[in-house]
């Protein structure tokens, strides 16, 4: 365990263990019992401790390196998680500035930042817990994104992500729209680090700066 897993694991022992030995003495348990239970509770408390210390640092350890992530290890996440991952793969590839806004009210917008020609991209993140085997993403997945995209959040490049399927129907949706979309494969590409998401996808708008 690390220094952290240590300070937790210490800071919980300071208050359970005294109050349990105490607890065990005012009912009259043995010095024997009274020993045992306080041993178990640090025991106890040390093995959870390192638990949540080691999920916590995995996930933070990866989300330093989006180079070496695969479509695999995004199908994992957790939706709040995937919206992240996708602000960092932004971050990764020169959008310095972008921030994870999704939640209650979001208004469409998962993700937003401005890439290096100066385009305002906004986001939206669709997971699927069980990739292509989940359920497509279709063209009511659209209809807030395409209205809020532009007018309320200022984006240039509009786009929705996901780790799963897009319907057709969808497709030719977002094509009349003007909206882009990053599908599996694509979402897989881009997270290998093949290309900054900019350069995977066309028809984009011209540069607001050189760069």
């Amino acid at each position: 365990m690390d220094a952290a897993g240590l300070l937790v694991a210490a800071a919980l022992a300071a208050v359970l263990i005294p109050q349990g030995r105490q607890w065990l003495e005012l009912h009259g348990a043995s010095i024997v019992l009274v020993t045992g239970a306080v041993l178990a509770t640090g025991v106890v408390i040390l093995l959870l401790a390192k638990a949540a210390r080691r999920g916590f640092s995995t996930w933070a350890a990866r989300r330093r390196r989006p180079e070496g992530w695969d479509i695999r290890f995004l199908d994992g996440l957790h939706h709040t998680e995937f919206e992240e991952a996708v602000r960092d793969l932004m971050r990764r590839d020169g959008a310095h500035d972008a921030v994870r806004v999704g939640g209650a009210g979001d208004n469409g917008a998962d993700v937003k930042g401005t890439d290096p020609a100066g385009r305002r991209w906004v986001i939206q993140c669709k997971h699927r817990r069980d990739g292509a085997a989940g359920a497509a993403v279709g063209t009511p997945d659209l209809h807030v994104l395409n209205g809020t995209g532009r007018p309320v959040h200022g984006g240039d490049v509009v786009v929705l992500v996901t780790n799963g399927r897009i319907t057709a129907p969808a497709v030719k949706f977002a094509q009349s729209q003007r909206l882009h979309l990053v599908d599996r494969g694509l979402l897989n590409e881009w997270a290998a680090g093949s290309a900054p998401l900019w350069e995977l996808l066309s028809h984009l708008p011209a540069p607001r700066r050189r760069t």
